[in-house]
């Protein structure tokens, strides 16, 4: 069931707010009318005035505080950073309890000294001084979540976004099989005569994640083989070919077809461990620019780089089949491959820090330890070419004698503790 978008949460809370106001004070008039305090009249009225304006005013401090967190983002670190900071549900929680204490402020408002009859509704205004109170300790959670603008908790997201979707989409390798001197191959099938295909019409959308038991169901109910042609994260344009249908004994739904290919307006983590790659590779070549010049914040981020393609090189990235519970193949749909994850992963830092010492040294410990981490032999090797490619960038450097030998060190902190050295 696809969950409520945030910008309703506010309206939730106004709602109940509404409903709270109109049911409760008349239950209090009519059945509570014996409890009541001693706060007078004009004590009341200038209480619930304060609260009900005030509100509006922190509601206006939490507005500037978005901006300010959304700039801050796209210009310090990245533009697709953006939509993480929006969708922040703490954000649309405090806008809706200063709404609700907004509102029921003035339902309390109106119920004083009602007709004339010099009483204020006491259950009312407890509940008032609740959420006024409740109001103070979300607007102080939010602001100490603003925290999270800090560089190392920007890329710690990040990098817990991209384990997470590791964690559910791959499976780790058996022990056993960590010696093997293969990697993943792809066995060719027979895939029966196309039948059917099915092409993108409509403004650009990108591929968020694929419903894979509704298209194994789809493709088994038909006797067929369904093979996706773009993955997720790409981007699909007019007349884009999606997928085709091999061996059916009768033709797909093409809505059904399309309801199970889950389509967004920007790429999201869900089904895709490239873009949380790629958020920190951003990162990092926006801080080895020209007008940054902070090679510190790229090691901070290969850091997290390092840790998710350990996990990758664990796990079984040959996942892009999925088979009906008969063990008859139904879906096919590309994946990257481990060279595609190191080109993601390394390339732009590579050649964006290839005037930084710092940066080049954390790359080979990255390299190096990858290079022992990993689970099979076709993996290391690909890692130790990638090693002597990286050596004849340092070689090819506008360093000089002396900082192409240092270049060439291991360092996990970039410049702090050499460990061993690398002849180029």
């Amino acid at each position: 069931m696809r969950s409520m978008p945030l910008w309703l949460t506010p309206m939730v809370y106004m709602a109940t707010s509404v409903a709270a106001g109109t049911i409760l004070p008349r239950l209090e008039q009519a059945y509570l009318g014996a409890y009541t305090h001693h706060m007078s009249v004009g004590a009341a009225l200038a209480f619930f005035s304060a609260v009900s304006s005030g509100m509006i005013a922190l509601t206006g401090i939490v507005f500037a505080i978005a901006f300010v967190t959304v700039q801050f983002s796209a210009v310090a670190y990245s533009p697709r950073l953006v939509i993480m900071f929006v969708n922040n549900p703490a954000l649309y929680h405090t806008l809706g309890i200063f709404f609700a204490t907004f509102t029921y402020s003035l339902v309390a408002l109106a119920w004083t000294d009602r007709g004339g009859s010099g009483i204020v509704p006491l259950f009312s205004t407890m509940l008032v001084v609740v959420l006024l109170v409740v109001s103070m300790l979300a607007f102080s959670l939010l602001i100490r979540s603003l925290d999270i603008l800090q560089i190392h908790n920007v890329l710690r997201v990040i990098g817990a976004q991209g384990r997470a979707v590791i964690r559910a989409m791959f499976p780790r390798i058996a022990d056993n099989a960590s010696a093997g001197g293969q990697d993943e191959t792809e066995t060719a099938v027979a895939l029966g005569a196309q039948t059917q295909t099915l092409s993108y019409s409509g403004e650009p959308r990108v591929i968020a994640r694929f419903d894979i038991d509704a298209l194994v169901r789809l493709a088994q109910g038909a006797g067929a083989v369904v093979v996706i042609e773009c993955g997720v994260g790409e981007t699909l344009v007019e007349d884009t070919m999606l997928l085709r249908v091999h061996g059916a004994a009768q033709s797909l739904p093409e809505r059904a077809l399309m309801r199970a290919v889950h389509l967004s307006t920007s790429r999201t983590f869900e089904q895709d461990p490239k873009y949380a790659i790629r958020l920190l590779v951003d990162i990092a070549i926006r801080a080895l620019s020209p007008a940054v010049n902070d090679p510190t914040t790229a090691v901070q981020a290969l850091d997290q780089i390092e840790d998710l393609l350990r996990r990758l090189g664990r796990r079984r990235l040959d996942t892009g089949r999925a088979r009906d519970a008969g063990g008859a193949l139904r879906l096919i749909f590309p994946t990257p491959t481990w060279q595609d994850y190191l080109a993601l992963s390394f390339d732009e830092i590579r050649q964006f820090g290839a005037t930084s010492v710092q940066v080049m040294r954390r790359l080979r410990s990255v390299l190096v330890g990858l290079s022992e981490a990993v689970a099979t032999e076709a993996r290391r090797e690909a890692v130790r070419r990638y090693i002597d490619h990286l050596n004849l960038s340092v070689g090819r450097s506008a360093f000089d004698d002396q900082d192409q030998v240092v270049a060439l060190e291991e360092d996990r902190q970039g410049l702090g503790l050499s460990r061993k050295r690398r002849d180029a």
